[in-house]
């Protein structure tokens, strides 16, 4: 139960017209200042003054990104509760309520076409990886198999990159974050979560290789083809394991060993694969058992490299 003062405080940020609407916009996905500003045609100020005041009473989250800064609504506490409330009892059909869905949709579709641009500047390099292993199809199939049909509480995803996996396993848990250190392919993610109406997921940036535990605890760790770009994986899956719930789980993909040295000296690969044994190693080291593996061999026999799937456990 929340004390007199608090429940006040809270009714009191969320009583006014331009904040409850900011909750029933970020009811629909994370937002930046600058979206909020476009959609409700308000300053920056104002806008920002509003969200301070929704994140100081619990009703909303703010997630720094350097010199930017995204909102998204609480995940828990009495403040996330009463947001529910009343993003539930928001008409629809109000006018107001209408123009900013309206230009909501305005900001994404530009959004998305930024993103176009970004995908046609590295297409050429995506197209040439993707002829080198199997089909994605196959992997992401085996990526959701290996959570068996359960549905997680948080699942957190270590270079989300487009947020893919976020995407395919958006059934799989109740609440995802996806981390990234690139701005470029961050908002691409967000553009395709709020493309797929994923509402329940969030993307932030910070340093995959020093986690910010703040994020956890998760249930599950997914790390898609991320490894093979550190000097050190043991050092990175250690760092992940810091945010794992005990009795969690940990699910990676990567590409087994090969010695296509091109993809170090153009594609900024550092390890040319990794191996079973390495695998295990580290997850030892990390407090984490191998608890399956998967193979999966490359359609082009010349140039094809293997894609595995490891599944870990915490062994605490």
């Amino acid at each position: 139960m929340a004390e007199l003062d608090e429940l006040v405080s809270v009714l009191k940020a969320a009583g006014e017209g331009t904040r409850l609407r900011l909750l029933a916009l970020l009811s629909d996905g994370d937002h930046s200042v600058k979206d909020l500003t476009e959609i409700l045609k308000q300053s920056q100020p104002r806008v920002s003054r509003h969200l301070k005041l929704l994140a100081d009473a619990g009703l909303i989250e703010r997630n720094a990104e350097g010199a930017w800064a995204y909102y998204g609504l609480a995940q828990d506490g009495h403040g996330a509760a009463l947001a529910e409330w009343l993003i539930e009892r928001v008409d629809g059909h109000d006018p107001e309520r209408r123009r900013d869905i309206e230009r909501q949709q305005a900001v994404r579709t530009s959004q998305q076409a930024q993103a176009t641009e970004y995908f046609a500047k590295v297409a050429s390099s995506w197209d040439l990886l993707k002829t080198l292993h199997v089909p994605e199809e196959a992997v992401e199939a085996a990526v959701v198999a290996a959570l068996g049909g359960r549905r997680v509480e948080t699942l957190i995803d270590l270079g989300t990159g487009t947020g893919r996996m976020l995407e395919v396993l958006s059934g799989s848990y109740k609440r995802g974050i996806g981390i990234d250190s690139s701005r470029e392919m961050l908002a691409v993610a967000r553009s395709r979560l709020a493309t797929a109406g994923i509402t329940h997921a969030q993307v932030r940036l910070g340093d995959i290789g020093d986690v910010d535990l703040a994020a956890g605890p998760a249930d599950v760790i997914v790390i898609h083809q991320v490894l093979h770009y550190f000097d050190d994986p043991g050092r990175m899956l250690a760092q992940a394991r810091r945010l794992l719930k005990p009795g969690g789980e940990m699910i990676i993909v990567d590409f087994a060993p090969h010695d296509l040295e091109f993809l170090r000296s153009e594609h900024a690969h550092r390890r040319l694969g990794l191996s079973q044994l390495q695998m295990s190693g580290w997850a030892a080291t990390a407090g984490l058992a191998v608890e399956a593996v998967h193979e999966f061999p490359g359609e082009n026999s010349k140039r094809g490299l293997t894609v595995c799937l490891w599944r870990l456990s915490d062994k605490t």
